[in-house]
């Protein structure tokens, strides 16, 4: 290659290029932890619980606002309502230079249960449903969902639900009409062929003993109050999910890839988490931000646009007199979200030169949002050349992204609602094949390298 040639032009060159024989051991360590942690955490809760227990296991203790002092040696954690999760490294230098942040989300796309979901008809006991996020309908019928959940009794008693993930125990599915009787389903447009009215899961098929109507559905609930204390009332305040039965796989012969549900965005939030874990001693405060509900737009209280990760910043700035906003306008925080991967079996939606490939590293986004950057943050140029510079002092390979062509549709993520904090943002993450799928498939060398890039991130300014 010429030295104009080299200096001018970008080189194209994947991950697989830059690895030495030893790192792929590494990855291969990195992607048997990811994939139990997928195993362990099928919901937002689930993945709570399991970060919880990680981070008791390297020395982090639970903050309590009213007692504790964020100070340089020290690590926390704080959780809300089990369903979202803060981890933060107090710094050596002053809160008001700012906090090295990452922020991802732990929920994903799932089938939630209704209100009152159990019903009898037709010989089965069924459970109606509502959707959560952006699924395609088709891909949940016909395929093992395990129940996963919480139950709040009357009482306040919780009750953790898990049915359909370990040897041995049952799973519900969603029916789909066969092939030989679906013409009427055929002659529809896939959006219109599948309801979510009609994803209803089945339950049961076998009565109960007792003499009376809905046989069926009681014996359901006798399981359900065997198992659990609860009754049909305790419906009411219950948070229960469908989500797909299957393990965490290796894909592909060469075993270089990883299937399974969930990876958006647990791609990122355990690369992020497995990054702070090592955190030591950081020049600057490092927090890693585990948010609920960006699915469905980020809301509620558990979500990036609640105050819950406002309030745990605020008292530790509050400890130095700094305020809020001084501290978030010197910080810089990586968005770490999964993006789309070029997929050759879909290639018109994408614009090659533009799209992110797996194999290739972590892919940025400058911008997300749909068609004319509508819901984007949208980073500067100057916060892209101090991204630039992070990953390649760290040797991290990386690459450029978009979602896919301009007006084929898109995707935001918790970037925009951590821009409107005042914060310098910039979204990178693992890029998936079958993204919002019951089987999304990434390759493992890129959740390494973002787990390498967001360990960057936490450890700048260090000497």
């Amino acid at each position: 290659m010429s030295d104009k040639r080299g200096l001018l032009l970008r080189e194209k060159k994947s991950a697989y290029e830059v690895l030495s024989e030893h790192e792929w051991e590494n990855i291969l360590d990195y992607s048997k932890g990811y994939m139990a942690f997928l195993d362990a955490g099928k919901t937002e809760r689930e993945c709570v619980c399991e970060i919880e227990k990680l981070a008791q296991s390297h020395g982090f203790s639970c903050w309590d606002r009213t007692r504790d002092k964020a100070v340089p040696g020290g690590a926390f954690y704080t959780q809300k309502h089990g369903k979202a999760i803060m981890l933060a490294v107090p710094g050596c230098r002053p809160i008001s230079q700012g906090v090295r942040m990452v922020a991802s989300h732990i929920d994903s796309p799932r089938i939630d249960l209704k209100p009152y979901p159990l019903y009898e008809k037709d010989g089965f006991a069924i459970f109606k449903t509502h959707y959560y996020g952006g699924i395609k309908k088709y891909q949940w019928m016909a395929t093992p969902l395990s129940l996963h959940g919480a139950v709040y009794l009357k009482n306040g008693d919780l009750k953790e639900v898990s049915i359909g993930g370990n040897p041995g125990d049952p799973v519900l599915f969603i029916s789909d009409v066969l092939p030989h009787l679906a013409k009427n389903q055929s002659d529809k447009t896939v959006g219109k062929a599948f309801s979510g009215e009609n994803l209803n899961a089945t339950a049961g098929a076998r009565p109960d003993q007792d003499q009376g109507d809905d046989r069926i559905k009681l014996r359901v609930l006798d399981i359900l109050h065997e198992r659990y204390g609860m009754t049909e009332n305790d419906f009411q305040s219950a948070e229960l999910c469908l989500c797909p039965a299957n393990k965490a796989r290796d894909v592909g012969l060469d075993r270089s890839m990883i299937g399974a549900y969930g990876q958006d965005d647990r791609a990122c939030a355990y690369a992020a988490l497995k990054a702070i874990l090592e955190v030591k001693n950081p020049e600057y405060t490092t927090a890693c931000i585990m948010a609920d509900k960006e699915e469905i737009g980020s809301e509620g209280i558990t979500g990036m646009q609640s105050g819950f990760f406002d309030a745990v910043l605020r008292d530790m700035c509050s400890e130095q007199g700094v305020s809020l906003y001084e501290c978030y306008e010197n910080s810089f925080c990586l968005s770490g979200d999964v993006c789309n991967a070029f997929d050759p079996n879909f290639a018109d939606v994408s614009d090659p030169q533009n799209n992110a490939r797996a194999g290739f590293g972590p892919g940025v986004f400058k911008a997300t949002g749909h068609r004319g950057k509508s819901g984007a943050s949208d980073a500067s140029g100057q916060t892209m050349s101090r991204l630039r510079q992070l990953l390649d002092d760290a040797g991290v390979p990386w690459q450029m992204g978009e979602m896919g062509k301009v007006d084929q549709g898109g995707g935001g993520t918790v970037a925009k609602y951590i821009a409107n904090r005042g914060i310098e943002v910039v979204d990178i993450g693992v890029p998936v094949i079958s993204m919002h799928s019951t089987f999304e498939v990434t390759a493992k060398i890129d959740c390494y390298f973002t787990y390498k890039a967001f360990l960057a991130q936490f450890m700048s300014g260090n000497s």
